[in-house]
Protein backbone atom coordinates (compact mmCIF):
# COMPACT_ATOMS: atom_id res chain seq x y z
CA UNK A 1 0.00 0.00 0.00
CA UNK A 2 1.31 3.41 -0.69
CA UNK A 3 -0.40 6.42 1.06
CA UNK A 4 -0.04 9.74 -0.34
CA UNK A 5 0.07 13.10 1.99
CA UNK A 6 -3.38 13.74 1.88
CA UNK A 7 -4.24 10.04 2.77
CA UNK A 8 -5.06 8.29 -0.82
CA UNK A 9 -4.24 4.79 -0.51
CA UNK A 10 -3.32 2.44 -3.76
CA UNK A 11 -2.42 -0.75 -3.36
CA UNK A 12 -0.64 -3.06 -5.84
CA UNK A 13 1.28 -6.24 -5.63
CA UNK A 14 4.39 -4.19 -6.01
CA UNK A 15 6.06 -0.68 -5.78
CA UNK A 16 8.58 0.52 -8.13
CA UNK A 17 10.49 3.15 -6.42
CA UNK A 18 12.07 5.90 -8.63
CA UNK A 19 12.17 8.94 -5.83
CA UNK A 20 15.72 10.83 -6.36
CA UNK A 21 18.15 9.50 -3.49
CA UNK A 22 18.15 12.84 -1.58
CA UNK A 23 14.16 12.34 -0.95
CA UNK A 24 15.40 8.68 0.48
CA UNK A 25 18.64 10.13 2.90
CA UNK A 26 15.90 12.70 4.23
CA UNK A 27 13.90 10.28 5.38
CA UNK A 28 11.00 11.70 3.35
CA UNK A 29 9.06 8.31 2.93
CA UNK A 30 8.03 6.19 5.53
CA UNK A 31 8.39 2.49 4.92
CA UNK A 32 6.46 -0.40 6.98
CA UNK A 33 7.85 -2.22 8.01
CA UNK A 34 11.55 -0.16 7.78
CA UNK A 35 14.08 -1.15 5.46
CA UNK A 36 17.46 -3.60 5.82
CA UNK A 37 19.95 -1.81 7.07
CA UNK A 38 21.78 -3.09 4.42
CA UNK A 39 19.51 -0.79 2.46
CA UNK A 40 19.49 1.92 4.67
CA UNK A 41 23.55 2.10 4.41
CA UNK A 42 23.37 2.00 0.74
CA UNK A 43 21.72 4.87 0.49
CA UNK A 44 23.75 6.63 3.28
CA UNK A 45 27.38 5.86 1.39
CA UNK A 46 26.48 7.39 -1.56
CA UNK A 47 27.06 11.09 -2.17
CA UNK A 48 24.72 13.35 -3.50
CA UNK A 49 26.00 16.49 -5.50
CA UNK A 50 24.26 19.29 -6.80
CA UNK A 51 23.99 21.08 -10.31
CA UNK A 52 21.94 24.30 -11.39
CA UNK A 53 21.40 25.55 -14.72
CA UNK A 54 20.45 29.04 -15.63
CA UNK A 55 18.80 28.93 -18.97
CA UNK A 56 18.94 32.67 -21.04
CA UNK A 57 16.55 32.91 -24.27
CA UNK A 58 18.20 36.25 -26.16
CA UNK A 59 16.38 37.68 -29.33
CA UNK A 60 19.74 36.87 -31.89
CA UNK A 61 23.12 34.79 -31.67
CA UNK A 62 26.27 36.66 -30.74
CA UNK A 63 28.42 33.98 -29.89
CA UNK A 64 30.44 31.61 -31.85
CA UNK A 65 29.12 28.48 -33.37
CA UNK A 66 31.13 26.05 -30.48
CA UNK A 67 29.40 23.57 -28.32
CA UNK A 68 30.43 25.47 -25.21
CA UNK A 69 31.85 28.17 -23.94
CA UNK A 70 34.05 28.20 -20.69
CA UNK A 71 34.71 30.67 -17.88
CA UNK A 72 38.53 30.65 -16.71
CA UNK A 73 38.21 32.31 -12.44
CA UNK A 74 41.18 32.75 -10.05
CA UNK A 75 39.19 30.34 -7.96
CA UNK A 76 37.59 26.77 -8.80
CA UNK A 77 34.84 28.18 -6.72
CA UNK A 78 33.37 30.60 -9.58
CA UNK A 79 34.45 28.53 -12.84
CA UNK A 80 31.06 27.65 -15.17
CA UNK A 81 30.34 27.32 -18.45
CA UNK A 82 28.41 27.77 -20.82
CA UNK A 83 26.01 25.39 -22.72
CA UNK A 84 25.53 26.40 -26.66
CA UNK A 85 21.70 25.54 -27.42
CA UNK A 86 21.71 27.17 -30.32
CA UNK A 87 24.54 24.47 -31.89
CA UNK A 88 21.83 21.40 -30.80
CA UNK A 89 18.62 22.91 -31.28
CA UNK A 90 18.62 25.97 -33.33
CA UNK A 91 17.52 28.62 -30.21
CA UNK A 92 19.18 31.27 -29.42
CA UNK A 93 19.62 29.79 -25.84
CA UNK A 94 22.69 29.62 -23.69
CA UNK A 95 23.28 27.26 -20.72
CA UNK A 96 25.18 28.06 -18.08
CA UNK A 97 26.02 25.16 -15.77
CA UNK A 98 26.86 25.49 -11.76
CA UNK A 99 27.64 22.89 -9.81
CA UNK A 100 28.93 21.96 -6.11
CA UNK A 101 29.04 24.55 -3.29
CA UNK A 102 28.57 26.88 -6.27
CA UNK A 103 25.16 25.86 -7.50
CA UNK A 104 23.78 25.40 -3.46
CA UNK A 105 24.68 29.74 -3.27
CA UNK A 106 22.60 30.60 -6.61
CA UNK A 107 19.48 29.03 -5.16
CA UNK A 108 19.87 31.70 -2.24
CA UNK A 109 19.26 34.53 -4.94
CA UNK A 110 16.43 35.23 -6.69
CA UNK A 111 15.62 34.72 -10.74
CA UNK A 112 16.40 37.78 -11.54
CA UNK A 113 19.75 38.28 -9.77
CA UNK A 114 20.68 34.67 -10.33
CA UNK A 115 20.64 35.91 -13.81
CA UNK A 116 21.98 38.86 -13.55
CA UNK A 117 24.96 37.10 -11.92
CA UNK A 118 25.11 34.80 -14.99
CA UNK A 119 24.90 37.93 -17.21
CA UNK A 120 28.18 39.75 -16.07
CA UNK A 121 29.99 36.35 -16.81
CA UNK A 122 28.58 36.29 -19.84
CA UNK A 123 29.86 39.97 -20.31
CA UNK A 124 33.11 39.06 -19.57
CA UNK A 125 33.68 37.07 -22.75
CA UNK A 126 31.51 39.38 -24.74
CA UNK A 127 30.79 42.83 -23.53
CA UNK A 128 28.55 43.68 -25.97
CA UNK A 129 26.33 40.82 -25.21
CA UNK A 130 22.47 41.88 -25.24
CA UNK A 131 20.26 41.22 -22.43
CA UNK A 132 18.16 37.82 -22.37
CA UNK A 133 14.17 38.25 -23.30
CA UNK A 134 13.60 35.42 -21.08
CA UNK A 135 15.67 33.02 -18.12
CA UNK A 136 14.43 30.30 -16.51
CA UNK A 137 16.86 29.14 -13.33
CA UNK A 138 16.73 25.80 -11.87
CA UNK A 139 17.01 24.91 -7.62
CA UNK A 140 17.56 20.85 -7.38
CA UNK A 141 19.16 21.24 -4.33
CA UNK A 142 15.82 22.94 -2.41
CA UNK A 143 13.39 21.38 -4.19
CA UNK A 144 11.25 19.13 -2.38
CA UNK A 145 10.79 16.40 -5.16
CA UNK A 146 14.63 16.07 -5.56
CA UNK A 147 16.75 17.59 -2.38
CA UNK A 148 19.94 17.27 -5.39
CA UNK A 149 20.98 16.49 -8.08
CA UNK A 150 23.08 12.98 -8.68
CA UNK A 151 24.56 10.75 -7.21
CA UNK A 152 28.28 10.08 -6.86
CA UNK A 153 30.98 7.95 -5.39
CA UNK A 154 32.08 8.94 -1.54
CA UNK A 155 35.82 8.34 -1.16
CA UNK A 156 36.25 4.91 0.64
CA UNK A 157 33.20 3.80 0.89
CA UNK A 158 32.69 0.06 -0.46
CA UNK A 159 32.56 -0.84 -4.17
CA UNK A 160 28.63 -2.48 -3.68
CA UNK A 161 27.03 0.52 -2.67
CA UNK A 162 25.47 0.83 -6.19
CA UNK A 163 24.79 -3.19 -6.15
CA UNK A 164 23.03 -3.04 -2.81
CA UNK A 165 20.84 0.09 -3.76
CA UNK A 166 19.93 -1.55 -6.99
CA UNK A 167 18.57 -4.59 -5.05
CA UNK A 168 14.70 -5.32 -4.68
CA UNK A 169 13.42 -5.61 -0.85
CA UNK A 170 10.89 -8.23 -1.58
CA UNK A 171 8.45 -6.42 -3.71
CA UNK A 172 9.97 -3.07 -3.51
CA UNK A 173 11.98 -2.28 -6.42
CA UNK A 174 14.41 0.40 -7.24
CA UNK A 175 14.89 2.50 -10.57
CA UNK A 176 16.54 5.84 -11.16
CA UNK A 177 20.25 7.27 -12.40
CA UNK A 178 21.56 5.98 -8.96
CA UNK A 179 20.77 2.43 -9.52
CA UNK A 180 22.01 2.62 -13.74
CA UNK A 181 24.21 -0.54 -15.04
CA UNK A 182 25.84 1.19 -18.00
CA UNK A 183 27.98 3.95 -16.01
CA UNK A 184 25.51 6.53 -16.89
CA UNK A 185 24.76 7.52 -13.64
CA UNK A 186 23.86 11.35 -12.79
CA UNK A 187 21.81 11.32 -16.04
CA UNK A 188 18.82 11.38 -17.57
CA UNK A 189 19.64 8.48 -19.82
CA UNK A 190 21.11 6.77 -16.37
CA UNK A 191 17.39 7.28 -15.09
CA UNK A 192 15.88 5.70 -18.19
CA UNK A 193 17.55 2.78 -19.23
CA UNK A 194 17.13 1.88 -14.60
CA UNK A 195 13.44 2.53 -15.06
CA UNK A 196 13.30 -0.34 -17.94
CA UNK A 197 15.68 -2.36 -15.75
CA UNK A 198 13.42 -2.06 -12.70
CA UNK A 199 10.43 -2.55 -14.41
CA UNK A 200 11.90 -5.83 -16.19
CA UNK A 201 12.66 -7.21 -12.78
CA UNK A 202 9.23 -6.40 -11.62
CA UNK A 203 7.42 -7.70 -14.52
CA UNK A 204 9.46 -11.17 -13.80
CA UNK A 205 8.83 -11.44 -10.25
CA UNK A 206 5.26 -10.89 -10.93
CA UNK A 207 5.19 -13.34 -13.40
CA UNK A 208 6.64 -15.82 -11.01
CA UNK A 209 3.95 -14.98 -8.16
CA UNK A 210 1.41 -15.69 -10.88
CA UNK A 211 3.01 -19.03 -11.58
CA UNK A 212 3.57 -17.93 -15.29
CA UNK A 213 6.54 -18.90 -17.64
CA UNK A 214 9.07 -15.78 -18.15
CA UNK A 215 9.12 -16.60 -21.75
CA UNK A 216 5.70 -16.20 -22.54
CA UNK A 217 6.36 -12.49 -22.62
CA UNK A 218 8.96 -10.14 -24.55
CA UNK A 219 11.72 -9.05 -22.57
CA UNK A 220 11.69 -5.58 -21.85
CA UNK A 221 15.69 -5.61 -22.32
CA UNK A 222 15.20 -6.46 -25.84
CA UNK A 223 12.72 -3.73 -26.42
CA UNK A 224 15.16 -1.27 -24.72
CA UNK A 225 18.13 -2.37 -27.28
CA UNK A 226 15.74 -2.08 -30.04
CA UNK A 227 14.74 1.29 -29.04
CA UNK A 228 17.95 2.57 -28.69
CA UNK A 229 19.35 1.42 -32.12
CA UNK A 230 17.10 3.37 -33.89
CA UNK A 231 17.30 6.08 -31.11
CA UNK A 232 20.14 9.40 -31.84
CA UNK A 233 21.37 10.51 -28.58
CA UNK A 234 22.16 13.75 -27.83
CA UNK A 235 24.82 13.94 -24.73
CA UNK A 236 25.14 17.45 -24.23
CA UNK A 237 24.55 17.75 -20.77
CA UNK A 238 26.92 15.44 -19.50
CA UNK A 239 30.54 16.14 -20.93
Amino acid sequence: MVTLENGTNFVADAVIVTVPVGILKANLIEFIPKLPDWKVAAIADLGLGNENKIALRFDKVFWPNVELLGIVAPTSYACGYFLNLHKATGHPILVYMAAGRFAYDLEKLSNESAANFVMQQLKKMFPDASDPVQYLVSRWGTDPNSLGCYTYDLVGKPEDVYDRLRMPVGNLFFGGEAVCMDDHQGSVHGAYSAGMMAAENCQRYLLEKLGHVQNNLPLVSVVRHEMLETTNILQISRM
